[in-house]
């Protein structure tokens, strides 16, 4: 029996890159060739029927119900009873591989559609034909711009030009799918709606405007958050997926960053085993592709390494060891085996590359990784780091450089507090200020010092002779404890009384999120998982310096305000109030550490974490551990 073999798309080319690039969606847009073909792609996939392993249902399947084999994989095993039948490994390490060659299928489905289309064209066919080979799938930088272009989230007809050269309104396929039929496997709500629904009203009717609202909210957090995982994060484990590993971490798993997307456009989106049909799927796991990139390029050398399965799939039981050889089901690279995530390091193995790439040798990973460095710095970091930036959060950064600055030089820290408790100390202006700054930075040093004697205080960052201490909420609690998806909201100030300003509202910092299925209580595996805890972070810096008034960002100035200040709220999945009883295992804790970098260093050093338990200690969801 043949099957359908994962080999991405096809031929194409861009120039400086080593395979034809993947745009970011409102760059598509603007190609009116590679848009026109793309959109009609997507809608011969829809009229396919979906009992065809290459119809958009078949495929969006792949990633939960109807919990039926793909091409075969795995056709020789059972689902018993309510055990869980998907093929995604969420909350392992293969999360980011396996849907690499997840994407690249979709990919080349489109492709295959897209050239079919193009010969159809009746003027300048060739210039057609040569477009979709060069299409490739799109994604959405939500990083960047966290709304997608009117052409996803609003618009139900779109204009492209037709084969017979006209430019045509057609049916918009990217706002939404249309079951024929829905499946008689869908839960409730799902089964009610006859199509793909994003951050449905009331009635069941997608509403974009509410669904701007929020991820306008959410923006400062996306990007920060992306901005963290990509220079933060060092290791395997801490990268790919939202559980715990150890008490190392300092930002979001890719795994963590990415559910937060899925929760807030909601709808479809909300639950694994529905979310694939939505086409905003797409367009989201591109972006997660990309960002694994570009995490890559600036990790040489780190890739996957074992784990445990946690709650398996349809072709891995919850009891196996997995890792870079573990088959990657369903996907097949041959008649007999499947990909595997030793084989995935590269895109230009599956025919694709991203723009940040362009004109880089990828033979020199100190090239790629200066490269890449540079373009996170100016699009996710906007020079928020420089001591020359003129954001909200420059005075916060001159303080803490003039603190750490005064005492670099000193042999040690208690000199430097001698320095600071001095008479001048009690003046006023500037000289308060200053000798503020150097008694803040050398306590803080003290403290460092004490709780990590073999790790030195940081050098200077940036070559200017200080450090940033980078405070984050971090969220820990049990993936399935309330039997479905659920939002902890963390806030910097007053929480409004009623909960539908909770995301729009000013104190309103981020979400960490759990990525749960709607119907956990009936996943026998997921109930098998139930003390499976997942973690989170939402990052303070920038909501310190925008709410706070405070003159530094160093533990003895912030740990007050955050004591006072630092609120959280659960919701669910429809924006209906969790009371913080029925989540127990909810656990915040207000955590900080040191980035600093060596003059001339590519990447931040990353100082390791304290956990200020003394700031949630005692409040219901706070931190179990008395302080010392």
């Amino acid at each position: 029996m043949a099957h359908f073999i994962v080999a991405g798309a096809q031929g194409g080319k861009t120039q400086g890159a080593a395979a034809p690039n993947r745009l970011e969606i409102r760059d598509l847009i603007k190609n009116r060739e590679q848009f026109s073909l793309y959109i009609q792609a997507l809608r011969a996939m829809y009229a396919t029927p979906q009992h065809d392993s290459l119809s958009h249902f078949a495929l969006g399947g792949i990633h939960g119900l109807p919990y039926a084999p793909w091409e075969h994989a795995g056709s020789d095993q059972t689902i018993e009873g309510e055990r869980w039948g998907g093929y995604c490994t969420h909350s392992t390490v293969l999360f980011p591989t396996w849907h690499r060659p997840y994407i690249a299928l979709y990919e080349q489905v489109i492709q295959r559609h897209a050239i079919d289309i193009a010969k159809t064209y009746h003027t300048d066919q060739q210039r057609w034909v040569t477009a979709a080979q060069n299409l490739r799938a799109p994604y959405w930088d939500w990083a960047s711009n966290s709304v997608p272009p009117n052409e996803v989230i609003s618009l139900q007809n779109v204009n492209i030009i037709t084969p017979d050269g006209k430019t045509t309104p057609v049916e918009n396929p990217l706002y939404q799918y249309t079951f024929h039929p829905v499946d008689p496997s869908f839960p409730d709500p799902y089964s009610s709606w006859r199509t793909t629904v994003r951050y449905p009203n009331r009635s069941g009717i997608t509403d974009p405007r509410g669904l701007r609202n929020d991820l306008e909210s959410l923006q400062g957090d996306l990007t920060e958050s992306a901005y963290r995982l990509l220079f933060n994060v060092d290791t395997w484990p801490d990268l790919s997926n939202d559980t715990p590993d150890n008490d190392s971490a300092t930002a979001n798993s890719l795994e963590a960053l990415h559910n937060r997307i899925h929760i807030i456009v909601a709808g479809h989106m909300v639950s694994p085993d529905v979310a694939g049909f939505d086409p905003i799927f797409f367009l989201h796991h591109c972006n997660v592709d990309r960002l694994l990139s570009l995490w890559s390029g600036l990790h040489p050398g780190v890739w996957v390494t074992s784990g445990p399965a946690k709650r398996g799939t349809f072709t891995v039981t919850p009891t196996d060891t997995i890792g870079t050889d573990t088959p990657l089901t369903p996907f097949w690279n041959s008649q007999t085996g499947f990909w595997a995530s030793s084989g995935t390091k590269s895109t230009v193995g599956l025919h694709y590359t991203y723009p940040e790439f362009n004109n880089v040798n990828s033979n020199d990973p100190g090239a790629v990784q200066r490269a890449i460095a540079n373009w996170v710095e100016n699009h996710y970091g906007s020079g928020r780091f420089s001591r020359s930036s003129t954001g909200p959060e420059a005075s916060l950064l001159a303080a803490s450089d003039a603190g750490a600055a005064a005492v670099a030089e000193a042999p040690e820290a208690q000199a430097a507090v001698s320095v600071a408790a001095a008479p001048q100390a009690h003046a006023t202006g500037p000289i308060a200020a200053a000798a503020s700054a150097i008694k803040s930075a050398a306590e803080d040093i003290a403290q460092h010092i004490h709780h990590h004697p073999s790790h030195p205080h940081p050098p200077g960052y940036g070559g200017h002779g200080g450090t940033i201490h980078d405070w984050s909420a971090r969220i820990h609690a049990k993936k399935y404890e309330i039997g479905r998806g659920y939002l902890v909201l963390i806030f910097l100030g007053a929480v409004p009384d009623d909960c539908e300003q909770w995301r729009t509202c000013a104190s309103f910092v981020g979400a960490h999120v759990s990525f749960a299925n709607a119907s956990a209580d009936k996943c026998g595996n997921c109930r098998e998982q139930a003390e499976l805890v997942v973690e989170g972070f939402v990052h303070l810096n920038q909501a310190i310096a925008k709410c706070s008034g405070l003159s530094s960002y160093e533990p003895e100035v912030v740990a007050p305000y955050l004591k006072e200040n630092l609120h959280w709220r659960v919701q669910s999945t429809d924006r209906s109030v969790i009371e913080l009883e029925k989540l127990p295992s909810l656990e915040v804790t207000a955590v900080s550490n040191t980035l600093s970098r060596e003059p001339g260093a590519v990447l931040p050093t990353v100082g390791e974490p304290f956990h200020h338990h003394h700031i949630t200690f005692g409040r219901l969801g706070g931190s179990r551990r008395a302080p010392a």
